[in-house]
């Protein structure tokens, strides 16, 4: 990813506003058509108004002037007027009322279409810094921005159009009026734009820093770092860092602010030139009898409006322009292409497995680094065979489980199953096949049921395997004590919730791979924060419960690994040795060794 935003021609690159005026037709067809027929007939009345005013104020100077009088005439056009008045009220209302419709609707396709498309991208992605920013850009702006979109294109439609209408009765009038109209718009629509260019420039250098600062508010505000925070006493540290954050933020923001202050004071004071100058012409024509009071009223507001319409319309321009930066940042997030993607002709993923799992001479390195996480790997497992992975930390352990359920894919060599290269297959289907638990699973805030059913979502909720896999790990216990049982809240966030030990949310975390229907299952470390005895016994408990599937095992504690059907140890990112728990510490390799330092305490 670029930073290409910050050159003119991407400002003026009107791409992403065409997508975004695009996502407000396609978010309602219905509701943009009857907003464009409210725009038209909202930007007559304004013409309608003047031109009754004007027939008022005339009917009531020549009875003045000792005409005839008609108080039939004049109650009609008061009547009339009134009308006209309600009219524009309700059509305004009416307007707004849509438009809020589509901004809602608006907002929820555009969050749909982000939340969509986070989940595509790769996993490689979430480990890049200029991802982030474009990502934290995108969902700053989605709540609001399509709102203004809609308003944006409300102010350009009935404006131009209003516009339109008031001008023509200007040209009626003098050409002049029309010069002196755009005299005294024109000015405000460069400061717009030119400081909405400014704005966007400033928070795209911005954006790091923000991210910084609401990650400072999370920590301060969230549960999760709620406990070291109070015991380190870091609450007055973590609160002046992100104040001075904000004061940075705040000091720049300001500056610009200022700067656009008296840019617009000088623009106003060319508006209100032109106003006042205009009305002079008028009422000189009106001294020298070419026009009518009722005229000059009409003309002088006619010329008052039109500056309004136009305001209006440079403002929703400008607006649009504004969108069109922000949107920018939108539009290269959609254009993210994950590299990991489906084959164009998917093979069948074999079930069940016949020949197993190959990594044929695999090596990795992680995107945008240049050290090799793993080097010249090759190894094989059977079908049903059960394969302990150990080693040091920053062996390669689970970036090999990672190239396995393809959430990146090898730098070089071949993974294959039953002989088929891994990329062949169908990344749903393939992850279908595969039940894995990673040291950091996820705790879902959601009910002990849902926590567990995650794992196979096919399954309605009251399906009876539920409760089955939960006592398998023995999770069937702890929940049944909840308030609510398997309906309780997993977080003391909600009413009546409750929260779970770390080695009971391994359980449920285990309970949920288990009722995944899969030929293979990997262990990641996921009883970490058990004691040896515990641990013993999940691993003792899984390697029954998962007899005819393949599985893989990574653990620290080799004494909890010896009952693997085979374990594989890595060191620096290669193979070191292979073979059984016995075999292995008759070898007196580097897996006796790292065996005995653990066994030396218990002794």
């Amino acid at each position: 990813m670029s930073s290409d935003a910050r050159t003119p021609t991407r400002l003026l690159d009107i791409t992403p506003l065409r997508q975004g005026l695009a996502l407000v037709w396609e978010s309602g067809r219905g509701w943009t058509a009857l907003q464009i027929a409210l725009l038209v007939l909202a930007s007559m009345v304004p013409l309608l108004a003047l031109y009754v005013t004007k027939e008022i104020i005339d009917t009531v100077a020549e009875a003045l002037a000792g005409g005839p009088r008609d108080p039939g005439r004049l109650t009609l056009l008061v009547a009339f007027a009134g009308g006209v008045g309600i009219a524009a009220a309700g059509l305004r209302l009416l307007s707004g009322l849509v438009s809020e419709v589509q901004g809602i609707r608006l907002s929820d396709r555009v969050q749909e279409i982000l939340h969509r498309k986070s989940v595509e991208v790769d996993l490689a992605f979430y480990e890049n810094p200029e991802y982030h920013d474009t990502l934290h850009r995108a969902q700053t702006e989605a709540p609001f921005r399509p709102a203004q979109i809609v308003a944006s294109c409300a102010q350009v439609g009935q404006g131009g159009l209003s516009l339109l209408a008031l001008v023509g009765l200007l040209l009626s009038f003098h050409w002049l009026l029309v010069v002196a109209l755009l005299a005294a718009a024109l000015p405000g629509l460069f400061v717009k734009v030119r400081y909405s260019s400014r704005l966007y420039q400033w928070m795209r250098r911005q954006t790091a820093l923000q991210r910084l600062s609401r990650y400072l508010s999370l920590l301060l505000t969230t549960v999760d770092s709620a406990k070291e925070i109070r015991l380190l006493g870091l609450g007055a540290e973590f609160r002046r860092r992100h104040r001075l954050l904000r004061q940075q933020a705040n000091r720049e923001k300001l500056q610009l602010a200022t700067r656009r202050s008296g840019f617009e004071l000088l623009a106003q004071v060319v508006a209100v030139a032109a106003v006042f100058g205009s009305m002079f012409v008028i009422a000189q024509r009106a001294l020298t009898g070419a026009v009518t009071v009722g005229d000059m009223v009409m003309y002088f507001g006619a010329f008052q409006r039109a500056q309004d319409c136009f305001r209006d319309f440079l403002a929703g321009l400008a607006g649009l322009y504004e969108q069109n930066l922000f949107l920018t940042d939108f539009k290269r997030f959609l254009t993210l292409e994950p590299t990991v993607t489906d084959p164009p002709k998917p093979a069948p993923y074999p079930r069940p497995l016949r020949n197993g799992i190959e990594f044929d001479h695999v090596s990795f390195r992680y995107p945008g680094t240049e050290r090799e996480v793993l080097t010249d790997v090759s190894f094989s497992i059977r079908p049903g065979v059960h394969m302990a992975l150990v080693g040091e930390n920053g062996s390669g352990k689970t970036t090999l489980v990672k190239l396995l359920c393809r959430l990146y894919d090898p730098t070089s060599g071949v993974i294959r199953i039953d002989g088929t290269d891994l990329r062949e297959f169908s990344l749903a289907e393939l992850r279908a096949e595969l039940s894995v638990v990673f040291q950091d699973y996820t705790r879902y805030c959601l009910s002990a049921r849902d926590n567990i059913r995650l794992g196979n979502i096919a399954l309605p909720p009251d399906s009876p395997r539920i409760a089955e896999a939960a006592r398998r790990t023995g999770a069937d216990a702890i929940i049944r004590s909840l308030p609510l049982g398997y309906e309780t809240l997993l977080s003391r966030q909600f009413e009546q919730g409750a929260d779970l030990s770390m080695g009971q949310w391994q359980k449920l975390a285990l309970a949920r791979a288990f009722l995944r229907d899969s030929q293979l299952i990997v262990l990641d470390e996921p009883t970490a924060a058990l004691d040896p005895k515990a641990e013993a016994e999940v691993f003792d408990q899984f390697h029954e419960l998962a007899k005819g599937r393949t599985a893989v095992v990574i653990s620290h504690r080799l004494s909890t690994v010896r009952h693997a059907d085979r374990i594989l140890v890595l060191v620096d990112g290669q193979v070191a040795e292979a073979g059984a728990h016995d075999e292995l510490v008759e070898r007196a390799g580097v897996y006796a060794r790292l065996f005995e330092t653990q066994a030396r305490p218990y002794r």
